[in-house]
């Protein structure tokens, strides 16, 4: 064997599965395979000067390489079951919880240290969301920002690389089950190991399907969520931010009794491009350094569609949305909340007149004629609900930018061990379509590291 384990994908599941391989037995040979960039060399082309929009780099540096999609991110640890996936349906809430805390602990040694912990406990905000037909969840968030996010991440780095061969720039073409153990097939060669731990993000959604199905593992079709991008001075969402930083809102619409959510909080961020799969969708960021903060705050509002028999493409059935904005706007499309109520297109005219000034280069356009009505309507009635805990939401101003779609992975049959049928293969992160944070896929790698090595 030329490994004892290889792990596919060098996201947070991946990276603390190695952390924790290599904590607990030095001895071990481990490699990392990942289609993307090294840290340093993970460059987004776009300057909002020369290049204004996204050019479909191949691979894309803000979804792969070294820390994945979330290296980018705005570095939000969400220490709860009560959202980020249904780890603690296979491993127990407490278990699940101890895991989170730990992964907290490791960024907090290195690099993250001073960053703030905000928590929902004992807030009067409880209330006056239930007041207004809105369910504030439980939950402790860790803010890195992006910035602090990234030196944790090169910390990280700094030190696996000396224990784990990394190989960057490398696509995993298949995985074949071996006697005793597995090959692992890349573009430029195949390599032997005894375990193997798959941890491909949801940029890996496609790939993972394709190689269940040429396993015989089986799947099941997920959710998916689709909405848009809030942006609105940060001064009306202070009341939350401050105290929460992150505060995940649930409603139930009067008129479809469908769920919209709130997602990804940036207080004083930007908006940002994100290509998935070729379809460029929007998604938010933020920093914990003062000097790069923005008068904005941002968040998404996402509607949570479930599918049943016969239809089985949820992830196709998102993506078909999301190429009709990129059709209509070149790319991401953004809209006035007032337009949109009028029934009319915003215009750069009617943009730059208004109070918000856009931190994403966006297209003007109608986002009536890309989203299907009844999204787009839980979505209108959840900015008026929001309203009511932070007046000003809905003013005509407020910024739409569309699409904002999570594609979640077809969940793949584990065991508690996240472990399939066959013996010795993992499949851990959001490319399981059991989790969907960076603190779940985190302490997922955590616990299928532990399983090999206490199994030694």
């Amino acid at each position: 064997m030329d490994y004892d384990v290889i792990i596919i994908g060098a996201g947070p599941g991946g990276i603390f599965a190695a952390y924790e391989l290599t904590k607990n037995d030095p001895d071990l040979k481990v490699a990392v395979f990942d289609a993307g960039h090294s840290l340093e060399n993970r460059k987004c082309p776009i300057d909002g000067d020369k290049i204004k929009s996204c050019i479909n780099c191949k691979p894309c540096s803000i979804m792969s390489g070294f820390g994945g999609a979330g290296a980018f991110s705005d570095g939000k640890y969400n220490i709860t079951n009560d959202f980020g996936g249904s780890l603690h349906e296979h491993i127990g809430k407490q278990k699940a919880i101890e895991l989170m805390n730990y992964v907290d602990d490791i960024n907090m040694t290195h690099g993250g240290e001073g960053t703030k912990m905000y928590s929902t406990a004992g807030t009067y905000l409880k209330k006056l969301c239930l007041q207004n037909k809105l369910n504030l969840l439980d939950a402790k968030v860790r803010h890195l920002g992006t910035d602090k996010n990234y030196v944790v991440l090169q910390n990280l780095y700094n030190i696996l690389k000396n224990k784990v061969s990394f190989y960057f720039d490398t696509s995993v073409i298949d995985v074949k089950a071996l006697e005793d153990g597995f090959s692992v097939i890349t573009d430029t060669k195949e390599y032997s190991c005894k375990k193997c731990i798959i941890s491909v993000g949801r940029s890996g959604s496609k790939w993972m399907e394709t190689l269940c199905k040429s396993l015989k593992i089986p799947i099941k079709s997920n959710r998916v969520d689709i909405g848009v991008r809030v942006e609105l001075p940060a001064e009306i969402f202070s009341n939350l931010t401050d105290e929460l930083y992150e505060s995940k809102i649930v409603y139930r619409t009067e008129k479809f009794e469908d769920s919209v959510r709130t997602f990804c909080m940036n207080p004083n961020g930007i908006v940002v491009h994100e290509n998935t799969n070729g379809i460029i969708t929007v998604n938010g960021h933020s920093y914990e350094d003062a000097a790069l903060k923005t008068k904005n705050t941002n968040f998404a509002l996402l509607v949570s569609k479930h599918f049943s028999e016969p239809f089985k493409d949820s992830t196709g059935y998102a993506e078909s949305i999301a190429r009709l904005s990129n059709m209509l706007g070149g790319g991401v499309i953004v809209q006035r909340f007032g337009d949109l109520i009028r029934g009319r297109r915003s215009t750069e005219k009617r943009i730059e007149e208004g109070v918000v000034s856009p931190t994403l280069s966006a297209t003007p356009g109608d986002l009536s004629l890309v989203l299907p009505k009844r999204i787009l309507d839980g979505i209108i009635e959840m900015i008026y609900a929001l309203d009511n805990v932070a007046p000003g939401t809905a003013n005509d101003d407020t910024l739409l930018y569309g699409v904002e779609v999570k594609f979640y992975n077809m969940e793949v049959s584990v065991d508690d061990n996240l472990e399939t049928k066959i013996k010795g293969l993992y499949v851990i992160g959001d490319g399981s379509g059991i989790t969907h944070s960076l603190s779940h896929a985190s302490a997922s790698g955590i616990f299928v590291a532990r399983q090999i090595t206490d199994a030694k």
